[in-house]
């Protein structure tokens, strides 16, 4: 049988070693109990790292996606707002286009000329209508840094441009269109039909019943681009709901890979600390004893 050799040092060696591993995973649980995180270093444990850095990367990614949302909401909803005031007045203009037409109290020369100012106020406003902006941008201008997308005139000054919001993965909604979308070209540009209808109340009532027809189709440019601005209003918010949505599920994720379970955190840390008191205690009746002890 072979006897190996144990001295005080190597006993009190393996003890300290002992004690330093209690209070380093006595350590570690109080730095996860004060921080509330699993992992505050990547050496913690490095797939954990990586999946906390795929997670954080996508949730940042889906965060911008809802932002962008937001923002085309807030466009498409200026719009919208804007058209329907846009056609409640051409409405009135149509009205009046009637009562022009008519052989009663339109048929007069100045009952013509006070529907003919009608129909300019009601230009005037609808080019105030259509030069809103939204964020200090004139919604109806296309991508224009211009302040208006229309002069005093009616006529265009804006581009051709269509700003795009991206709401998800490859998907880009137009948000702002150029306003010869919505208010067409030429001479059925709708400014330029009003202007016509203003001119022929005095002028030349014989030519209402061409400028009613073309103000209808006007009408029905604008109504066709509100149901596409609606439809995107709707396509937006779907996408916005699904970002939502996959951030509520990211955020999960990420907890349940850097997030502590609180309870059991503190009752390892009761454990441990138990552990600890007691292996200091054992410690402290092993060392004690040495050569110097027996020669007293």
């Amino acid at each position: 049988m072979t006897a190996y050799r144990v001295t005080e040092r190597s006993i009190a060696t393996n003890v300290l070693a002992g004690l330093q591993g209690n209070l380093k995973r006595l350590g570690d649980t109080q730095q996860q109990l004060s921080s509330g995180k699993q992992i505050s270093q990547p050496s913690d444990s490095p797939t954990g790292a990586v999946a906390i850095m795929q997670y954080r990367g996508e949730l940042a990614t889906v965060q911008q996606y809802s932002r962008n949302a937001d923002d085309a909401l807030g466009w498409l909803g200026t719009v919208d707002s804007s058209m329907s005031s846009i056609i409640s007045q051409i409405q009135t203009a149509r009205g009046l286009v009637l009562t022009g037409m008519s052989s009663g109290s339109g048929g007069s020369t100045d009952a013509r000329a006070a529907l003919a100012a009608e129909v300019d106020q009601i230009r005037a406003s609808v080019i105030g209508v259509a030069n809103t902006r939204y964020l200090d941008r004139p919604v109806f201008g296309g991508t224009t840094a211009g302040a208006a997308a229309l002069d005093s005139t009616g006529a265009y000054s804006g581009d051709s441009g269509v700003v795009l919001r991206t709401v998800g993965d490859n998907v880009k909604v137009p948000v702002g269109v150029p306003g010869t979308t919505f208010f067409g070209t030429g001479s059925n540009q709708l400014f330029t039909v009003l202007s016509d209808i203003s001119s022929n109340l005095t002028a030349n009532p014989s030519a209402l019943g061409g400028d009613l027809d073309r103000l209808d189709t006007a009408m029905h440019t604008l109504q066709t681009a509100q149901s596409t601005v609606g439809a995107r209003y709707n396509q937006v918010t779907q996408m916005q709901q699904a970002a939502n949505d996959r951030v509520d599920a990211l955020t999960a994720q990420l907890s349940d890979v850097e997030d502590i379970d609180l309870p059991k955190t503190i009752s390892d840390m009761a454990l441990q600390q138990t552990a600890y008191q007691a292996a200091l205690g054992a410690a402290a009746k092993v060392v004690q004893s040495s050569l110097v002890d027996f020669l007293r």
